[in-house]
């Protein structure tokens, strides 16, 4: 296949134990324009009406969707209506990439004028909110970056040593659970194996960025597809010197590919939460999150 459409949903629900006086939220739900998706129809359905809607670019050039709310309101439903199609990526050969010594180098200023793709890669070298740069992290990705090897065969290799050495488990962490924690543990989600690979490559002095998306999962065998059984999904790009940006799933062990649709990417998860923003009042609430991602013709059935 050279290509796949989709049709996304994405339904996030807040009720409030006490009324809600003054709201403002921020939503990451528009795929990013990249070179291997297109996004053909966007639908965002917003109860109760915003006073204020303001559709613009983040920091980073992701979609970003401002919502105000000036009126009382007891709950939120932000639903996001989507069909994008995603197209093959250009076969890699990882071998064919600098040491990942030289990749290193590169992203460090020596003096010398740098271009602007290595200038924008600089920004995500450094710590982030959630990622952390300690040796302990080195330690752990030591056996993955040989003297010399090849930047992206050492990148696969420490996917693969995640992926291997830690259970997926969605009760075992939080959004702000420590990496050395995550990291002791062996346990968490794709979120904690996204920002524990790219704390391990900027602890080495490589641009690594939080890749916010989707992924199409499969149902049982003979099973129908559930709506609102999938959920949202992270993964981490690395920046090559002379390739460009290169996508890898430590959650799935493989290179993202027609089954992937991507959201944004920042730093971290911070930067492209799917729904985050500050209220007045409130009381207590905890969102009810449902995510489906539906191969165009496929039929549906209802969950729960």
């Amino acid at each position: 296949m050279s290509r796949a459409t989709y049709q996304i949903l994405h339904d996030t629900h807040y009720r409030y134990s006490a009324p809600v006086s003054l709201a403002q939220q921020l939503a990451h739900l528009w795929p990013r324009e990249c070179a291997w998706q297109r996004c053909s129809e966007r639908h965002l359905n917003v109860s109760p009406q915003p006073t204020c809607r303001t559709d613009s670019l983040d920091v980073f050039g992701n979609p970003l969707t401002r919502l105000v709310f000036e009126r009382p309101h007891d709950e939120l439903r932000v639903s996001a209506r989507l069909r994008v199609e995603v197209l093959a990526r250009a076969p890699l050969d990882l071998g064919d990439s600098p040491a990942w010594e030289a990749a290193s180098a590169a992203l460090s200023y020596s003096g010398q004028p740098l271009d602007q793709e290595v200038i924008e890669a600089m920004r995500y070298r450094f710590e982030s909110p959630y990622v952390r740069l300690k040796h302990a992290f080195v330690a752990f990705a030591a056996d993955c970056f040989a003297p010399g090897r090849p930047l992206l065969l050492a990148v696969r290799a420490l996917m693969q040593k995640i992926f291997d050495e830690f259970t997926f488990d969605a009760e075992a962490t939080q959004v702000a659970t420590p990496l050395l924690q995550v990291l002791e543990a062996r346990r968490g989600v794709c979120q904690d194996f996204a920002h524990l690979m790219l704390a391990c490559l900027r602890s080495r002095g490589l641009a690594a960025r939080y890749v916010s998306g989707y992924l199409l999962t499969q149902p049982p065998p003979g099973q129908p597809r559930l709506i609102g059984a999938d959920a949202s999904h992270a993964w981490v790009a690395v920046f090559c010197p002379g390739l460009g940006w290169v996508d890898f799933d430590p959650t799935n062990n493989l290179l993202p590919a027609l089954e992937h649709i991507t959201l944004g990417w920042g730093r971290d998860f911070s930067d492209v939460s799917p729904l985050r923003g500050v209220i007045l009042g409130g009381g207590s609430h905890d969102p009810e999150v449902k995510v489906t991602v539906l191969p165009l013709g496929e039929a549906l059935t209802v969950a729960g």
